[in-house]
């Protein structure tokens, strides 16, 4: 994934190119080249310094988080993924009791320790928000915006929701950690890179009835399988149309969201007809609503040799992406 590709890492308020996420990205993407240029306080110099950079390194991802996501998102022409943005950073300023002496959590390049965040600092973030989304209308496709349910520090997810299409929440907090990078971030990246390689991935239906016990907890190395099939495969989740209950709807996309989270956002299919989907791999059990006469290849879940989740792992280990 991203293999020979730049990316550009915009970091948060008073952090810096050498944060732990900057060290996450680059374990996670090995072939690529990360960039993490430390931020000049004043926002006009920060976008000035984005800007030439993105004019010298043309990178194909840029990933910002928090203010990093505001000044992101105005580097238009790329492909961008915003997380927990801060567009509004004049009031959060305010809101989280920010002016004074502030000390910088990372070190940065130049030596220096903190600033001074001053009311006319305020007031030039304040300045250079106004700017956003003045090219959302021709950048909708290139643009990701994640948001956390437990992020107490910003809550910007209506605002981008009213610019962009894709916006998604994951669970977790305003910073992010090794498991919102692996689990929230990486799935995005994934669906980014495979775009711009028109990559076309072989096709896996998943009835979410086989990934669940009765009593809706995720079956044994259910997770660990759908986590290796969405490396290979573009899996697509599929249950029954509920006629005489549509709040079954809801509560099915709820567990997907809060079992599957990011990577199955938009992937979820209801139908009752398997027999009309069009895909490589169908995985139910042959006795549910026309599995039997899927056009593609079935994998009988219970059947003798899929009894497990471990059994599709290894069969699909085998495949190798085909």
């Amino acid at each position: 994934m991203l293999e020979g590709k730049k990316v550009l890492y915009v970091h948060g308020f008073a952090s810096s190119g050498s944060s732990g996420t900057v060290t996450g990205l680059r374990q996670l993407f090995p072939s690529a080249t990360v960039v993490a240029p430390d931020l000049p306080i004043h926002p006009q110099e920060a976008m000035e310094l984005l800007q030439r950079v993105c004019s010298e390194e043309q990178p194909q991802l840029i990933i910002g988080t928090s203010m990093g996501g505001m000044y992101a998102e105005m580097l238009s022409g790329f492909d961008r993924i915003v997380v927990n943005p801060a567009f509004q950073m004049g009031d959060t300023i305010s809101k989280h009791n920010m002016l004074g002496k502030v000390t910088f959590m990372n070190p940065r390049a130049d030596g220096v320790q903190e600033f001074m965040m001053t009311k006319q600092l305020q007031a030039e973030y304040k300045d250079i928000c106004s700017r956003c989304f003045a090219h959302a209308s021709e950048d909708d496709k290139h643009v990701w915006g994640l948001f956390g349910l437990e992020d107490t520090t910003v809550d910007t997810y209506d605002l981008f929701a009213s610019h962009y299409t894709k916006a998604l929440h994951f669970h977790g907090e305003h910073r992010l950690n090794d498991s919102t990078l692996l689990h929230s971030v990486v799935p995005v990246v994934r669906w980014i890179d495979d775009a711009q390689e028109h990559r076309q991935k072989n096709v896996v239906f998943v009835n979410v009835t086989e990934t669940m016990e009765r009593g809706g907890q995720p079956r044994p190395s259910m997770l660990k399988a759908y986590r290796m099939l969405i490396e290979h495969y573009e899996v697509i989740l599929i249950d029954a149309l509920p006629t005489n209950h549509p709040e079954q709807a809801a509560r099915l996309q709820e567990w997907v969201f809060e079992n599957l989270g990011v990577a199955a956002w938009n992937r979820l299919m209801l139908t009752n007809r398997k027999d009309l989907l069009i895909g490589d791999y169908l995985i139910d059990a042959t006795d549910t609503g026309g599995a039997a006469d899927f056009m593609g290849t079935l994998i009988p879940f219970g059947s003798d040799t899929f009894k497990t989740w471990d059994d599709v792992i290894e069969n699909f280990s085998r495949l190798g992406g085909q």
